[in-house]
């Protein structure tokens, strides 16, 4: 949780959920949730995984999972950059400027 804490920072529009973050409009969710790696054979202090998926609304009003990508960048900022480049260009939109009217 303490990557997701520190993305939180980097990303204003973003909603800490206690879960994960979440960037939400009228037509797309992206939500980011952080997983620790369960390959033992690594130090236990390696990266976490963040999970970054998206989601579309359909016409019946229903987010439908799209797809996802799983970063693990140590540095906080990179990571952060890497994943507003993902989302930029799965939806089209800068988050870090979203509206809530999409």
């Amino acid at each position: 949780m303490e990557t997701l804490k520190a993305l939180y920072d980097y990303f204003p529009t973003s909603v800490f959920t206690g879960r994960s973050l979440v960037f939400i409009s009228e037509d797309w969710r992206v939500e980011l949730t952080e997983h620790q790696n369960s390959d033992f054979s690594k130090n236990s202090a390696s990266c976490p995984v963040i999970r970054v998926k998206v989601f579309k609304r359909a016409l019946n009003g229903e987010f439908l999972p799209g797809h996802y990508e799983d970063f693990q960048i140590c540095p906080v900022g990179e990571l952060a950059e890497q994943i507003e480049r993902y989302i930029q260009a799965a939806i089209g939109k800068n988050i870090k400027e979203y509206d809530v009217d999409g």
